[in-house]
């Protein structure tokens, strides 16, 4: 878990000699004892933006239990995804409703927040970072209308950004590129694991920013203390 690369649980139940489901149960009850990562107080320039997840039903026996018996059991509410892999059903092009947005919020002294959100409404920015972001913080985000409603509503300076050439950075040093790179790195840790169910995700997220902020050594001792 702690590894530069984390396996997934085929490969490190390969290299340890158990069961898949053995490492799975392992890893789900190591990560429920995490402590949470997220930060909650946030200051000076603060930015902010969305990635997204894949919805996943990984492990649900919906589809299964639907086809033997369609009276008892309604069908879910998508197809399953290989289906769209295998070109028999069109994937709409875009953001849709299985495209979960996972709020990123960083500030200059290092403070994280990467949790998942229902939407992208102004009601939900306005939940989500009303608690964190003080009214004098400077705000970096893009273009996207409910960040600029939260700032209207709250005083807040606010810097838009965009991601082409010459305008992602504003005045020299207002930009979200430190939001950029973290999501680039959770790409990087999320990709072993294959679309982690999304009931579980929450403590992916944990493990992320754990192993973002904790040396490997700290790391392992926390473990250790809350076992």
């Amino acid at each position: 878990m702690l590894s530069d690369t984390p396996l997934s649980c085929r490969k490190l139940a390969a290299r340890l000699g158990l069961t898949k489901d053995t490492i799975w149960r392992w890893r789900m009850i190591i990560l429920e004892s995490l402590a949470e990562a997220c930060d909650k107080d946030f200051s000076g320039v603060v930015e902010v933006d969305e990635t997204y997840q894949r919805e996943s039903r990984k492990g649900s026996r919906e589809w299964a239990n639907h086809a033997a018996n369609s009276n008892q059991h309604p069908a879910p509410p998508r197809p399953q995804w290989y289906v769209y892999r295998s070109g028999r059903i069109k994937m709409a092009r875009g953001l849709s409703q299985w495209q979960i947005p996972l709020l990123t919020v960083m500030d200059r002294g290092g403070r994280r927040l990467f949790a998942p959100i229902a939407n992208r409404r102004n009601r939900t920015i306005e939940i989500a970072l009303a608690p964190i972001v003080p009214d004098d913080a400077v705000l970096c985000s893009d273009g996207m209308r409910a960040y600029r409603a939260f700032c209207k509503k709250h005083s807040l300076t606010h810097y838009e950004v965009s991601n082409k050439p010459g305008k992602r950075v504003v005045a020299g040093a207002f930009h979200i590129q430190n939001v950029n790179a973290l999501h680039a790195r959770y790409d990087a840790f999320i990709r072993p694991f294959c679309g982690p169910a999304t009931k579980y995700l929450h403590r992916y997220l944990r493990w992320f920013l754990l192993r973002a902020k904790i040396k490997p050594e700290a790391a392992f001792r926390s473990i250790l203390a809350a076992a």
